[in-house]
């Protein structure tokens, strides 16, 4: 069975909402919301949060998330990510974005079968099509 890790970027410095893995949602750290939804993935085998934080670290620890402490230096989630998995096995890594509240599971679960039906693909990225004009200049 392939190694299937998810990995949710968290950074406290962030420019336009500083603190916002932190933020309160309904009781709970936004990182948290995102993280419960990912664990709901049933085709991820582990869920890490990766920071540079030890604030965001000791709240995810206080949740039960694994924690992968990475350099502040990290210029990208995806820097931070490469950061957390080395030394770490892992056919398949998800980039869980942190500031998913609402993260559909099955949305990452769709995208991972799409990566092992394919020997040839490296990347698969959720998206839906646009088939209504009038939804698309709404928003």
């Amino acid at each position: 069975m392939p190694q299937v890790i998810g990995v949710i970027p968290a950074r406290y410095a962030s420019t336009r909402l500083p603190a916002k893995p932190l933020v309160q949602i309904a009781g709970k750290p936004l990182v948290q919301w995102v993280w419960e939804a990912a664990r709901r993935a049933t085709s991820l085998q582990a869920v890490l949060i990766a920071t540079d934080d030890e604030r965001i670290a000791a709240a995810a620890r206080e949740f039960g998330a694994e924690v992968a402490m990475t350099p502040p230096e990290c210029p990208s989630g995806t820097d931070r990510i490469a950061a957390a998995l080395a030394g770490r096995d892992a056919d398949i890594v998800v980039n869980v974005q942190g500031d998913e509240p609402l993260l559909n599971p099955a949305t990452v679960d769709t995208c991972v079968a799409a990566l092992l039906r394919d020997d040839e693909a490296s990347v698969a990225s959720a998206m839906t099509p646009i088939t209504d004009e009038t939804a698309y200049r709404a928003s």
